[in-house]
């Protein structure tokens, strides 16, 4: 290039096209920290639809990638949450990995994970409802208790009271295999189905939701436990459940998706 001609180049206003970007860019960063940098092209696509933009993913991504906006992921360290108990009783896997449920409080998934803190790890067992995939019911302490898992689902119960026939879902763990969880969801009369011995495949869409939810609150070590409850509290109620734009709900939050539910159908 001639000396001239970088010059000329230097002095040269921006094209309409680089101010396009620049404010498309401007609105991808908006979403992106609003997401907690959790959300990739596809989920910042979707947002922005939803505010009227008309850029298009590809588009989307490519800026993305120029400015090194990528999504959280999640480290891969754990300890062991399934114990299974070899002298209790299991359930037979009735989901079979079909995760379709037709409304509201048909099929529960249930398991617990760990969150790693300065002090220790901090156990979180949760209850979700297959259909918007909404977190119902959670539970967190510092063991591994059958209690661990009786709160979370008396949570789900007090909120949800079902009335229908519903198939609650786990693992073999002891914790779901006790006499107490056993008790509970038999006076319930719910029906219980129980995912193979470590096929993790049976209850995909939560281990899916326990990658995201390490990836987006968890990716370090916490400093105290009472710290982490408020962190989880904060990500599970206000963020996950009436937030979050989830692909397989068409990118509405779960609580969104039941909304329309139950404005274009009656009420279970």
């Amino acid at each position: 290039m001639s000396r001239s001609g970088y010059y000329d180049w230097l002095k040269r206003k921006p094209s309409q096209r680089q101010k396009a970007n620049e404010v498309l860019l401007a609105a991808i960063r908006r979403v992106y920290q609003a997401s907690r940098q959790t959300y990739g092209s596809p989920r910042i696509h979707a947002a922005l639809q939803q505010q009227g933009s008309t850029a298009s993913r590809k588009r989307i991504a490519r800026l993305m990638k120029q400015h090194g906006l990528a999504a959280k992921r999640t480290r891969q360290k754990h300890p062991v949450t399934t114990r299974h108990d070899p002298g209790a009783r299991a359930a037979p896997n009735l989901l079979a990995q079909d995760f379709t449920a037709s409304h509201p409080n048909e099929i529960w998934l249930a398991n617990i994970t760990y969150i790693e803190t300065v002090e220790g790890w901090l156990y979180l067992a949760v209850v979700m409802d297959l259909f918007s995939r909404v977190i119902v019911g959670w539970s967190m302490a510092d063991h591994l208790q059958a209690t661990l898992v009786e709160q979370a689902l008396l949570m789900a119960l007090g909120r949800r009271r079902p009335t229908e026939d519903l198939l609650h879902h786990s693992d073999q763990g002891s914790q779901y295999t006790s006499a107490l969880i056993q008790a509970l969801l038999d006076d319930h009369h719910i029906q219980v189905s129980m995912s193979g011995v470590g096929n993790c495949y049976d209850n995909a869409p939560m281990e899916s939701f326990f990658g995201r939810l390490k990836a987006e609150c968890a990716l370090s070590p916490l400093a105290t436990r009472a710290e982490t409850r408020l962190i989880l509290f904060e990500h599970l109620e206000v963020w996950y459940n009436r937030q979050r734009l989830h692909s397989s709900l068409g990118y509405l939050s779960p609580a969104a998706f039941e909304q329309r539910y139950y404005e274009t159908n009656t009420v279970r």
